[in-house]
């Protein structure tokens, strides 16, 4: 059953757009203001079979939350219970930082202490073929074969539940603690579904195009955006939405698809305390545009994602690295005694912008010189050719914890510390995930 919620006040005429229940089918309600689903967009909406402790098994759509990630370039977020590449690293020469006990800017005691070498974990959803809880553990199984296991309670997806469309028995949602494994399966055909949300997030430094989540949840057309008028509070199915373009701190001017503006405000929604747009460019993986580097998105119509098999299981890192003294060490790579298939990600700011790049994308990385003492960013290339200018924070800042290079057929690897590293460049995989965009 859908409900309607009413436009009125300030406009001449009432628009009437619908929001939708949990249950209801999104192509169920729309309005001549609204860009309807299609039966073409199924390909890019998360699709599995869920099988639960009691042995239930349901197959069909799936919606992490209920309302969050919905798509195959959305990550599943984690932290692995141990880091298996720190063994190969000597302790001395890992990373360190200084901590002190100081009252009114005295130092009573400091002392060295190693970096926190455990790593979170994040991969998109069409890396992923398998999760199986186990216990106060997850394991993680990529289509490559690698195998991940997660401490459950430190920032798993899993614990806001599951949302699946089976295609016998509805719509099903399943809590965390009753969920056995999940298997990620091509999508299947499913009639009309929602689209994807899709535009282009206009910055002060550059624009990015492609599926957006914004406020980093909002990730198909029926979702709502939510805020206050003069007239009260007031939502918008994202799918009646042309534009929205911040005022100010607190609201933003949106735009309909007929033209009608609507001046909105509400500092979580539209305004500062919106928690950034996820975009997925195909020039850089996945980046996320912070509400104070936001100026505008405007979203363009209908389409969809990429599909499961648009993602080809990871390959292991192999490239070269050049140390300071000029010795180059070429083999398997692992980076920041992390990082080690393809598919995993460099992450990165600037100006605003989180990028999150697979290594697939990455041709090389050169830190700034030791002489460089001020220097702020690294300059990260692409295969495609293009440079960025990365700040020194994240994956390129002073807690990386270093490079394992694994070279003439050799068991144990060489190791060198980040502020040896002069330059590394990354072959380039067999296989590369290469979006087309809207399909």
């Amino acid at each position: 059953m859908t409900r309607g919620t009413i436009i009125g006040g300030a406009f001449a005429t009432v628009l009437v757009l619908f929001a939708l229940s949990p249950d209801d089918d999104p192509a169920a309600a729309t309005s001549p203001t609204m860009i309807p689903s299609t039966p073409a967009t199924h390909e890019g909406l998360l699709y599995g079979r869920v099988t639960t402790d009691d042995g239930e098994v349901y197959e069909g759509r799936l919606r992490w939350g209920g309302d969050e990630e919905a798509l195959w370039g959305n990550y599943f977020n984690g932290f692995k219970d141990v880091n298996p590449w720190v063994a190969h690293a000597p302790p001395e020469q890992l990373p360190k930082e200084r901590l002190s006990i100081e009252i009114f800017g005295i130092e009573l005691a400091g002392w060295e202490s190693q970096f926190d070498l455990g790593r979170p974990f994040m991969a998109r959803f069409g890396d992923i073929a398998r999760i199986e809880a186990r216990g106060r553990d997850l394991r993680v199984t990529l289509k490559s074969g690698t195998v991940f296991d997660l401490d459950r309670f430190s920032a798993d997806d899993l614990a806001d539940g599951l949302r699946v469309w089976d295609g016998k028995r509805g719509v099903v949602d399943l809590g965390e603690w009753g969920i056995r494994t999940i298997e990620f399966l091509p999508s299947a055909p499913l009639g009309v579904a929602p689209y994807p949300l899709h535009g282009t997030v206009h910055t002060r430094h550059g624009d990015f195009t492609g599926l957006v989540q914004w406020d980093r949840e909002d990730a198909i057309g029926p979702d709502e955006l939510h805020g206050h008028t003069v007239d009260g509070e007031l939502s918008l199915r994202f799918n009646a939405i042309r534009s929205i373009a911040r005022r100010s701190s607190e609201g933003s001017l949106v735009t309909l698809l007929d033209g009608r503006e609507i001046v909105l405000s509400d500092t979580r929604a539209v305004g500062h305390g919106n928690r950034g747009m996820y975009v997925d460019d195909q020039r850089y993986g996945r980046v996320l545009i912070s509400w104070d580097a936001f100026e505008r998105i405007d979203f363009s119509p209908g389409g969809t994602g990429p599909a499961y098999g648009d993602f080809p299981p990871g390959h292991p890192l192999t490239g070269s690295v050049v140390t300071r003294s000029g010795r180059r060490l070429a083999g398997r790579l692992v980076y920041d005694l992390d990082e080690s298939e393809s598919t995993e990600t460099l992450d990165a700011p600037s100006q605003g912008v989180d990028y999150t790049i697979p290594f697939s994308l990455i041709a090389s990385i050169v830190p700034p010189g030791l002489d460089e003492h001020d220097a702020q960013h690294a300059r990260v290339t692409l295969h495609s050719g293009e440079e960025l200018q990365l700040e020194r924070t994240g994956d390129l800042g002073e807690r990386n914890a270093g490079m394992l290079i694994f070279f003439d057929g050799r068991q144990r690897p060489e190791y060198v510390p980040w502020p040896d590293v002069e330059q590394v460049d990354f072959d380039r995989p067999p296989a590369m995930y290469q979006p087309s965009g809207l399909r």
